[in-house]
C-alpha cells in the first residue's frame, strides 16, 4: 500500500525524524498516539544463529541466575535482542550477564552495542527491540523504562 502526501507533509515528517535508524512510519505512529511498531519475528529467533546459545539456570531466584541492569531496568541472562539497521537485522543476547552481540563482542551498554553497529551515537534504548525469557513478545526497549 502507498500513501501519497505533498512535499510539506514530507518535509514536516521528516523534521520529526528522532535518528537514522526511525522511519516515517513511526514518526506517524508517535503522532497518531501508537505503540512503536515491532520487527517481524523471524522463524527460530530465540536459536539465534551466531549467538551461543547460554545454560539454563535452575534457580529459584529470577536475580540468582545472573543478568544486568541498564538504567534501572534489568535484563536476565537469556534475554535476546533485535535491530534492523539500514536493511540488515543484527541481534545480542545477554549472557554470563554481559551484553553479547551475534560476533561475540561484549558490549558496555545498549548505546554501545547501536553506535558500534551504527558508526555514529546512537540512542540504544530506541535502536533495540527486546525480549526477556519471561516476555511473550518483542517490544522496543524505551517501553520499559515507563
Amino acid at each position: 500500500m502507498q500513501v501519497e502526501i505533498d512535499f510539506e507533509v514530507f518535509k514536516a515528517l521528516t523534521a520529526q525524524l528522532e535518528n537514522e535508524t526511525d522511519t516515517y512510519n513511526e514518526v506517524i505512529r508517535r503522532l497518531l498516539g501508537l505503540p512503536a511498531s515491532e520487527p517481524a519475528l523471524l522463524p527460530g529467533e530465540l536459536d539465534t544463529p551466531g549467538l551461543p546459545t547460554p545454560p539454563q539456570a535452575n534457580a529459584l531466584s529470577p536475580f540468582a541466575s545472573g543478568g544486568v541492569l541498564f538504567s534501572n531496568v534489568y535484563f536476565p541472562n537469556d534475554t535476546v535482542f533485535r535491530a534492523t539497521y539500514k536493511g540488515k537485522t543484527y541481534r545480542a543476547r545477554i549472557q554470563q550477564s554481559q551484553w553479547v552481540d551475534e560476533f561475540g563482542n561484549v558490549r558496555t551498554s545498549p548505546s554501545d552495542a547501536a553506535s558500534a553497529i551504527s558508526g555514529t551515537n546512537v540512542n540504544g534504548w530506541r535502536f533495540w527491540f527486546v525480549r526477556r525469557p519471561t516476555d511473550e513478545d518483542w517490544q522496543r526497549m524505551d517501553a520499559l523504562k515507563r
